[in-house]
């Protein structure tokens, strides 16, 4: 050991443990190679001290989903020569569950130098995700900023999440640079956009840049209204260090590596600096610059983001929001953020109990890359230990849990997410009980009971949803349906109009933005906010198989809904419960009143096989023995639930089949009683096909791309007689598979016939939308 720190010390080598590698040296199984520590060869980089703070530029790019956020920042990075050109789409997506899903979730940051003038500028430049689920991601990265590009596609418009960030960075006094995005497009209509620009931030139209991110056009001069327009950041290089912690993600080699922003002073290598939240002590081992892969250099300045390694071990070590410090020099904090609240609750456990420890590791190097995660340990008597998680939203929760599969191995189970709720307790010793009169639940086993509870309340919404005005009347029926109190009405212009509703959150999460795709073919945005917690009759409905609960099975809905959701609880509960020996009953009840009821048949033995005639008494006598032993059974014999029973019933996932008659139903509501026929298989494939290709994106894309790319022509919607039934090259039909082998893929087992029939029905012969829709309104009930 003393031998392995006087080499390091003597030649700045640096020892890592790695396997396969060709200057290796053998020690037992592990192999040690060593690696002289290397600092950036750009010699902008090395001399970004000589960069006056008046030169330096921080900004992020905020948009909509799918305005060319990740395009633009492409663009950028390849015109100050950060990248190679041609090197690739979405250089800072870098996470597979964005490649896959075309969105950007984690925010990337880049350090560009720009020549202009004989002088040059250091921009660090931070890609933003569009989707609210991400929201902190943006929170986060603005308070690095002091100004914002404000991206909108030309073609869309604004929508929803434009609104919401652009409040948000005028709510932190930042800069907006208001930019039109995609005047490339065959329907791109920037003065249109112009006019609602000003008509809902009141932007002036001079302001407006019109670019286009793919082609290039007009991105220097946007270049050159960032150094215009944006501020130098308020930093003193003369002052002791002081940074703020705004990003962390997990090494295995070199645990957690901390995106700073450096507020003040300098930091260098060995130099050892202090957290102010635990006190702990780091020396700096690397210090660089991302451009946008990681450069060392010597030095990070004020002014400057950059990410640090400095053995800092556990994931909570790296505190998002905390404030450092050089050792023995302490100064005030930087203030930290504001805690984003989780809006939506499910359980994680593993799929089998052998791989906690596994599961969990993988979940505490995850948060560290997602802080907006909340997770607390929970237990179920159905699928063992495991953790009660809180995410910002649906999708949150699913890009979670998908990197939880692709970047650590696992193979964890997801229970059906739901809010949290409040209620207020009556009685003084209910309250000692409670520990104070509210009581905030998000678990149904935590439901206090009604007799010791003055008022429940629920958490609210303010939903803003921008919408074609020939869609408002449908709009306005679903948030009416979910519940919904209507606010505000505008109209932006351009036929479109602004709708603000107050919703109960839980009736949001699951599937109001899926249906508000559906109903819109996806030309709808929606962007929500938190509303408080509102007073609302909400109800336990519970799950008795034959007269007894089962926790694991019961359920928070509204009263209005209760009945509904136990029917169909009961159903499913039909299906997937192995038949016993004696017979089930399968009730949905809230408090004693039973909502609705099935009863699963028992197996029954034939013991009349042995007569051969005679008396009907002895037949009788034989049958009334059965039906008393089987009585007998079912008051001492206990109903065996196997693990997989539980799993079915809380596991979140998307279904398949539905996805399919509701696509159809999308159809029916734009042609009406329109003809048509598929002639081969090639051409059968062109509803269903296109949709179960997507099957894991939202429901709502999917019928908006089926719409796009089979019912409009060069952007425009085509009349009803050029409607595409017969195969052309020029539209994007897939070709692969059936309708039949997709659905028998996706619907699994359980609907092969039933999907078969559909193909036979609707696919090789001529029929009608409607006949369509109404067959497989049969099968799927």
């Amino acid at each position: 050991m003393v031998f392995w720190k006087l080499v390091k010390r003597l030649n700045r080598i640096q020892i890592n443990y790695v396997f396969n590698n060709t200057d290796k040296i053998k020690h037992g199984t592990r192999c040690l190679y060593m690696q002289k520590q290397t600092y950036s060869t750009n010699e902008n980089v090395e001399k970004t001290y000589e960069i006056p703070i008046e030169n330096i530029r921080n900004f992020s790019i905020i948009a909509h989903v799918d305005h060319g956020k990740s395009t633009l920042a492409d663009r950028l990075l390849e015109i100050t020569g950060a990248i190679k050109r041609n090197s690739g789409k979405q250089v800072l997506d870098t996470l597979q569950v964005e490649k896959e899903r075309g969105i950007t979730v984690k925010a990337q940051t880049a350090s560009l130098i720009y020549s202009y003038k004989g002088q040059n500028y250091l921009l660090n430049l931070i890609d933003t995700p569009g989707h609210v689920d991400f929201s902190s991601e943006v929170y986060r990265s603005l308070a690095a900023c002091q100004g914002v590009i404000l991206l909108v596609d030309a073609n869309d418009g604004v929508q929803a999440q434009t609104v919401a960030n652009f409040y948000l960075a005028i709510k932190r006094e930042l800069v907006v640079i208001p930019v039109i995005n995609k005047i490339d497009l065959p329907m791109a209509d920037p003065e249109r956009v112009k006019n609602q620009l000003e008509t809902l931030f009141n932007i002036n139209e001079k302001d407006v840049l019109k670019i286009s991110a793919k082609l290039g056009t007009g991105v220097d001069e946007l270049l050159q209204a960032i150094l215009k327009r944006l501020p130098p950041p308020p930093v003193n290089r003369n002052l002791p260090f002081r940074a703020l912690i705004f990003d962390s993600w997990y090494d295995k080699y070199k645990g957690a590596v901390s995106l700073i922003y450096v507020k003040d002073g300098s930091l260098s290598v060995g130099e050892h600096i202090t957290s102010f939240a635990s006190k702990k002590s780091y020396e700096i081992k690397e210090v660089a610059l991302l451009r946008p892969e990681e450069e060392p250099v010597k030095t990070l300045f004020a002014g400057e983001v950059g990410s640090i390694k400095c053995n800092m071990r556990s994931s909570k070590e790296a505190h998002i929001g905390d404030t450092l410090y050089k050792k023995g020099h302490p100064v005030e904090s930087l203030g930290g953020f504001t805690a984003i609240k989780p809006m939506v609750f499910a359980g994680v456990y593993p799929m089998d109990q052998s791989h906690f420890l596994s599961l969990q590791s993988a979940i505490d190097k995850l948060i560290l890359n997602d802080s907006a995660v909340e997770i607390v340990p929970n237990s179920s008597a159905a699928l063992g230990r495991g953790w009660r998680a809180g995410f910002l939203g649906l999708l949150h929760m699913e890009v979670f849990i998908q990197r939880l599969e692709q970047e650590y191995g696992t193979e964890p189970i997801v229970t059906a997410p739901g809010v949290t709720y409040k209620a207020k307790i009556k009685g003084q010793k209910n309250i000692i009980r409670y520990k104070g009169d509210i009581v905030v639940f998000n678990n149904p086993i935590d439901y206090p009971d009604k007799q010791i509870t003055v008022e429940y309340y629920e958490p609210m919404i303010l939903g803003t949803i921008i919408t074609p005005d020939k869609y408002i009347g449908p709009v306005i029926s679903l948030c009416l349906e979910k519940r919904g109190i209507e606010q505000f009405t505008q109209t932006i212009g351009n036929n479109r109009t602004l709708l603000k509703f107050s919703m109960p959150l839980n009736e949001v999460v699951l599937d109001f933005h899926d249906t508000l795709k559906t109903l819109t073919s996806g030309y709808a945005s929606f962007d929500y906010e938190d509303d408080g917690y509102h007073s609302s009759e909400i109800v336990k409905l519970n799950i008795l198989l034959n007269g007894n609960i089962v926790e694991e099975l019961s359920t928070i809905v509204h009263c209005t809904k209760a009945k509904e959701v136990g029917k169909r609880m009961c159903n499913k509960l039909l299906d997937i419960i192995p038949r016993q020996l004696f017979e089930i009953s399968i009730q949905a009840a809230v408090g004693s009143k039973i909502l609705a009821r099935e009863t699963l048949k028992a197996y029954r033995k034939d013991v009349t096989a042995k007569l051969y005639g005679g008396d009907v008494t002895r037949r009788m006598k034989l049958l009334a023995k059965q039906k008393q032993g089987k009585n007998r059974m079912r008051m001492i014999g206990n109903i065996s639930l196997p693990r997989e029973t539980f799993i079915n019933m809380s596991t979140y996932r998307f279904s398949a089949f539905v996805a399919f008659v509701l696509v159809v139903t999308c159809f029916l509501i734009q042609f009406g009683n329109t003809q048509y026929s598929f002639q081969d298989k090639r051409q059968s494939q062109t509803l269903h096909k296109y949709c179960g290709k997507n099957l894991s994106n939202a429901l709502g894309l999917l019928c908006d791309g089926v719409y796009n790319s089979m019912f409009k022509k060069n952007g425009q919607e085509m009349e009803m007689d050029d409607y595409p039934f017969a195969y052309d090259e020029s539209y994007p039909f897939r070709s692969a598979v059936t309708a039949n082998a997709m659905m028998g893929r996706f619907a699994g087992t359980r609907f092969r016939r039933e999907s078969r029939g559909v193909y036979d029905e609707c696919c090789v012969k001529p029929c009608s939308i409607q006949e369509l829709t109404s067959y497989c309104g049969r099968v799927a009930q």
